[in-house]
């Protein structure tokens, strides 16, 4: 067995110690997450807690759960997040499969023209009236109007363009038409990009706030529209002191913010061994 120097000890042990005190510090606010949605208001007043709860009470939780406007806003946020990023990423991966062709006609200009959106924008306020004048005002539309992202679908262009032209040639004189060569080559082989992409794609609907609270009516305004709301309509009642909560608005507030995240906690573990095959890609060379 290999001895190891001083120099690689010292190296390793440096190398635990940060990456675990990294993975602390990562981890912390989650934990203080938790503890403070569960704390009784007199621990959050005092600003005693740290990192267990103290005091505990569920109260919190039973009145965000309560509140059918939550429910409605949860299930607008999992509509946009599922079907977003579904239609998002068929303009995606067909986008960037036409796009990482040579053949394609005028294929130098499209490109241009797509990367050029990333460098040159109409700004805020155009880009809202756009919006409006379309009649980007309901949930379908707010789908369509967000499902084009230009630097997701050059990425994908940039993976389709490093896959071996010798098979999609063997494909094409065996008889593969371009749909069969996207579906039965490029996707298959592209798993830990197209994943990674759809994380993307599903992270941008999930915390979608801005155009969300612009554009779509109470009733279509997904969880991040509806934290905002509650957030400010329990400080400002607090804060006129017309009401009297057997728990601390921020412990609401942390609350709301751990329904927000469970969902991502649970689907990540099951995605990340993409992630993990697409530090490899491009690793090995012919």
């Amino acid at each position: 067995m290999k001895r190891l120097d001083r120099s690689e000890i010292i190296f390793k042990v440096l190398a635990y110690v940060i990456l675990t005190i990294f993975a602390i510090a990562c981890l912390y606010p989650f934990i203080y997450l938790l503890s403070a949605s569960v704390s009784s208001v007199e621990a959050m007043d005092k600003g005693i807690v740290y990192l267990w709860p103290i005091g505990f009470q569920i109260k919190a939780y039973q009145e965000v759960f309560s509140d059918s406007l939550f429910w409605l806003a949860y299930c607008n946020t999992l509509f946009y997040t599922m079907y977003g990023t579904i239609v998002s990423m068929l303009v995606a991966i067909t986008g960037a499969y036409a796009l990482s062709k040579t053949r394609l006609m005028f294929g130098r200009g499209f490109n241009f023209l797509l990367t050029f959106t990333m460098w040159f924008s109409a700004g805020l306020i155009p880009t809202y009236y756009n919006f409006k004048s379309l009649g980007v005002d309901n949930r379908y539309m707010y789908i369509i109007a967000l499902g084009f992202n230009a630097f997701n679908i050059i990425l994908l262009r940039n993976y389709f363009s490093s896959v071996s032209t010798e098979i999609e040639e063997a494909a094409t004189i065996d008889g593969a038409t371009e749909f069969q060569l996207l579906t039965k080559i490029y996707i298959p082989m592209s798993k830990a990009s197209i994943a990674t992409v759809a994380m993307f794609y599903a992270m941008s609907r999930w915390n979608g706030y801005l155009w969300a609270q612009m554009l779509l009516g109470t009733d279509d305004q997904p969880l991040q529209v509806y934290i905002r709301r509650v957030l400010e309509t329990v400080l400002d009642k607090v804060g006129a002191g017309g009401v009297v909560l057997d728990y601390s608005p921020y412990s609401m507030q942390y609350a709301l913010l751990v329904c927000s995240i469970i969902p991502i906690i649970v689907i990540y573990p099951k995605i990340q061994k993409y992630f993990a095959a697409g530090v490899n890609v491009g690793g090995v060379k012919e």
